[in-house]
């Protein structure tokens, strides 16, 4: 069954329609995903090939379009529902579209950011006919961007009933690991002041670029915290990553902007984050740009302690924020699992390894089978 939120105009064809094959193993599955671009914001084609795939290869999914996002699931009324998420988007792409196999590694933009996560996912809902649990997948758009642009936020005000689930895996990137929970994400920029005047006459002017100096020197002198969360171990980290000032070559600057971004661990709610970052730069004008809270593990829920097991592994705090936080956020149970590699995301040599992407099939494939 088909929903689509508008109908969809086919306007000038100027290429021929993308074909995947779903029933294909996920290795091939995930080239060619990849060779579809799907940078930010311009989804609409691999969102129209995924579409016609699940709806011609996948009839025993009900299937819903919204925008450049895809939900499909079964009905087939199990004691449990899981719930497969990834994005669509990439970052830019670097000269590493199409993509390339060398031995036991595909390359290419998104190998590892995520479409091998979204490859291994798809395969499985498409073709796992009579899973052991109910099954929905969930493909959106713009997650690489701002937060506000985010295709599962949309889903999640448009379509809430489809988030309903007593898991939610997301297929980020983590190496084939269980990744618990995630940081939340604070960023403030801090604004320091002072007088114009020419270099050559200085003393006359307050050169607002070493006014920041203190704003540095805290920041260097920040002590990263640690706290384990159910197992799991998580560092924060306080980090000036922009600074801006400076009118010209002869001109003593009169304003001098510093951002700085605070990954806190999630036992810390957003107003903790915002209190500790003001205490740390007390004395000082911060506007805020930024904000997410973060996810506890949520390792107790009965059905991520079956998929921790399943895996065999033990699970290790995520660094970094992901839409973990968002199923947290409703109350749904979520981890973070997927076969690439989180230090190549968004790298000019992003790749995947081959075996990496079999056997998160097939640590899913068990899963989903098994009551």
């Amino acid at each position: 069954m088909e929903q689509t939120d508008h109908p969809v105009s086919l306007g000038a064809v100027t290429a021929p329609p993308v074909v995947l094959d779903l029933h294909a193993d996920p290795v091939s599955l995930t080239a060619a995903l990849v060779d579809v671009p799907s940078v930010s914001g311009d989804e609409a084609a691999l969102a129209d090939a995924v579409q016609t795939a699940l709806a011609s290869q996948a009839p025993h999914l009900e299937l819903l379009r919204s925008g450049d996002a895809l939900m499909a699931r079964t009905r087939l009324g199990r004691p449990r529902r899981v719930l497969l998420a990834g994005h669509l988007d990439t970052v830019p792409i670097a000269d590493n579209v199409p993509s390339h196999r060398d031995g036991g590694t595909l390359y290419g933009c998104g190998t590892s950011d995520m479409k091998s996560g979204v490859a291994v996912m798809t395969h499985l809902a498409a073709t796992l006919v009579e899973p052991a649990h109910d099954v929905t997948l969930v493909l959106y758009d713009c997650e690489e961007v701002e937060s506000a642009r985010n295709g599962l936020g949309r889903l999640e005000r448009e379509h809430r009933d489809w988030l309903d689930a007593d898991l939610a895996l997301l297929g980020e990137p983590t190496s084939g690991q269980v990744e618990a929970g995630c940081q939340g994400t604070l960023r403030v920029v801090v604004r320091t002041t002072g007088r114009r005047a020419h270099s050559a006459r200085s003393w006359l002017g307050e050169n607002a670029i070493h006014a920041a100096a203190p704003v540095l020197a805290r920041l260097a002198a920040h002590s990263a915290r640690e706290v384990d969360i159910d197992g799991c171990r998580y560092r924060e980290g306080l980090q000036a990553v922009r600074i801006a000032g400076g009118v010209a070559g002869n001109v003593v600057p009169d304003v001098c902007e510093v951002t700085v971004n605070f990954r806190f661990a999630p036992d810390r709610s957003l107003d903790d984050a915002r209190a500790h970052v003001a205490g740390v730069l007390d004395g000082f004008d911060l506007t805020e740009t930024d904000a997410a809270p973060g996810a506890l593990p949520g390792l107790a829920a009965p059905a991520a302690v079956d998929f921790v097991t399943a895996t065999g592994t033990v699970p290790v705090a995520k660094y970094g924020w992901t839409d973990v936080a968002r199923f947290a956020a409703l109350g749904i149970p979520a981890l973070n699992f997927g076969p690439g590699d989180p230090n190549l995301a968004h790298t000019r040599e992003e790749s995947v390894p081959v075996a990496a992407v079999t056997a998160a099939c097939d640590v899913l494939r068990t899963y989903l089978t098994r009551a």
